[in-house]
């Protein structure tokens, strides 16, 4: 599945075979030469990952990295660092200092996009491309299908694609209850503007998609907080 990937490398060269090899795996990337046209543009919508390079002009990516995640709205971003500096005590600073993954340079397309791959599978596990089945109800991001099992039965379930989205995020972060306005965040994006409303609305409709299953129960209402997905009743 396509994520927006801010690369943030001050060398042109990396620049362009950074936004070759991600634009060949479908990503979308936004690029910046150092780390304060980085916190420019995260001002605006947030990326689903950063690449950072170590060694910036001015502020040091370990500096960003550190100013990302004391920022409420922008901490749980996912960063990989990418550097030259390959001794462990460099590697473990930059872990500590939030780095989700660490990559020392020369790398390997193939080795960066595990990497990537890997670390969305971790931290934002709605944007990999992997089938999720929770429960007899299976979501697949490849085809775009939800099909629903019942009495051994499999019934395909039609869902527009606001509601797949929401169903797609909710099945990769079961058990977990999220608010209207986190909600909107991660299934809407960053810095869309609705009524926190609108989300009632498509719970509505996904649970009347979900009903020809029975699945609908697995949408639960907590009062006072949100939404979550689980497969406990009660």
């Amino acid at each position: 599945m396509s994520a927006t990937i801010l690369v943030v490398e001050d060398e042109p060269g990396i620049q362009e075979v950074l936004k070759f090899n991600l634009g060949q795996h479908g990503h979308d990337v936004i690029v910046a030469g150092d780390a304060e046209e980085a916190l420019t543009l995260l001002r605006g919508a947030l990326p689903d990952l950063i690449l950072l390079d170590w060694m910036l002009p001015g502020m040091t990516g370990i500096d960003f990295a550190r100013r990302v995640r004391a920022d409420a709205r922008q901490k749980n971003i996912p960063i990989i660092m990418l550097t030259a500096r390959s001794d462990e005590r460099d590697k473990v600073q930059g872990l500590d200092t939030g780095a989700d993954d660490y990559i020392t340079k020369p790398f390997s397309p193939r080795e960066l996009m595990s990497r990537i791959k890997a670390v969305l599978r971790r931290r934002a596990p709605q944007m990999t491309e992997d089938t999720v089945e929770i429960d007899g109800l299976k979501l697949d991001p490849l085809s775009h299908r939800v099909h629903g099992k019942i009495e051994d039965k499999s019934t395909a379930l039609d869902l527009g694609p606001t509601e797949f989205r929401l169903l797609h995020f909710l099945m990769t972060h079961p058990e977990r209850v999220y608010s209207r306005s986190q909600l909107l965040d991660q299934v809407w994006g960053d810095h869309v503007f609705v009524e926190e409303r609108t989300v009632d609305v498509h719970i509505r409709r996904l649970r009347s998609a979900l009903e020809v299953t029975g699945h609908d129960r697995l949408i639960q209402t907590v009062r006072g907080s949100g939404y979550r997905l689980s497969a406990i009743q009660g």
